[in-house]
């Protein structure tokens, strides 16, 4: 079935999504304010990352960087302490980046446009469309794994990215340059005129109810012209399913301490994950003595069991003894957070 087939039905799909979002809504903090810069920051740490994962580190990162430029002046290592445990570092390091072009280029301003938006260090399509739309009511459409997944479902089959963000945006609409909220055909909608919250009602409702797995089509605004969940009810399994399977990985983590300090090792400058952090050391695992702890730690594909053995402190080198405060202060990969704290060593 093509886009065009739904397209008679479009007002209603919209009124029918919106009147969803705003009965059933999360109450979100990113989701009480218009501050384009505050926006940028959610979107940023939400990419690849659990909501839960991200309300502390949220309201922590204003604390330390109540604007762009507060965040422009900080020092690196500062920034990525602060996202410490929301792990792919890169964001963390271009946030930064571009809160400079911002703040010497700007006047700290943040541009008004997607298309502007997309010029700055570490935004790209999806996250210029979901500052525009929100901050700025500009009717940019936005794609990201919840919107995709809701699209391929109500169609019934797999669609290129190009379908996809054409679609996404047929059903936003797009406003007339009188400023009048219209569809793309020049009918009226309701849509078009609330665009920020259509594209968080859009995400929303893949991560709540058209979920990977066990999507819940009951409670769905879209249901009555779903192909997918038409498929469900009458026994069939939809041509856009699909899940991947989670890698498990066993690892182990030597801890040593000396004189009220922890050994850390820092990771290459270039590594491609986590580049420069700050972490305890790796060991081959196979040790016939009892680990001090064992911790759960996941990131977006692995769940990994981490076995954490006493070091002796005699004879090592390299790397960095860290007291309490140097420890607060320090980088650290979320797995050592963990640890630490888990320990007793660093506080919660």
């Amino acid at each position: 079935m093509s886009p065009e087939v739904f397209r008679p039905q479009l007002a209603t799909l919209r009124k029918a999504v919106l009147r969803w979002y705003d009965a059933n809504q999360r109450d979100l903090p990113w989701r009480r304010t218009r501050d384009p810069y505050r926006i940028w920051v959610s979107e940023i740490m939400l990419q690849q990352t659990r909501v839960a994962a991200v309300l502390e580190h949220y309201r922590r990162w204003f604390e330390l960087f109540p604007d762009v430029n507060a965040l422009a002046a900080a020092q690196v290592d500062d920034v990525l302490a602060a996202w410490s445990g929301l792990g792919y570092y890169r964001r963390a390091r271009m946030l930064h980046d571009a809160a400079k072009v911002l703040a010497n280029e700007m006047s700290g301003k943040m541009p008004r446009t997607s298309a502007e938006l997309r010029k700055l260090p570490g935004i790209g399509r999806y996250t210029a469309a979901a500052i525009a739309s929100i901050a700025f009511a500009e009717p940019a459409a936005v794609v990201d794994g919840n919107v995709e997944r809701v699209i391929a479902r109500f169609h019934g089959r797999e669609m290129s990215d190009k379908e996809t963000w054409e679609t996404a945006q047929q059903w936003l609409g797009t406003t007339h340059a009188s400023g009048e909220c219209v569809a793309q055909n020049g009918a009226s909608t309701p849509g078009a005129c609330r665009p920020g919250d259509w594209n968080q009602a859009m995400m929303e409702l893949g991560a709540t109810v058209c979920a990977p797995l066990n999507p819940q089509c009951k409670q769905c605004p879209l249901a009555k012209w779903c192909a997918g969940s038409n498929a469900a009810q009458n026994g069939e399994k939809s041509t856009s399913e699909s899940s991947s399977a989670r890698k498990r990985e066993v690892v182990a983590r030597a801890l040593a301490k000396r004189g009220g300090k922890v050994h850390l090792v820092q990771r290459a400058a270039d590594a491609k994950k986590m580049a420069a952090m700050w972490e305890l050391p790796e060991i081959a695992h196979g040790s016939s003595s009892e680990p001090l702890i064992t911790v759960r730690h996941s990131i977006t594909d692995t769940d990994y069991l981490v076995h954490v053995f006493a070091q002796n402190a005699k004879g090592i080198r390299g790397g960095r003894w860290c007291d309490t405060a140097e420890l607060q202060r320090l980088p650290l990969t979320g797995l050592t957070r963990k640890v630490l704290r888990k320990i007793g060593t660093l506080a919660e």
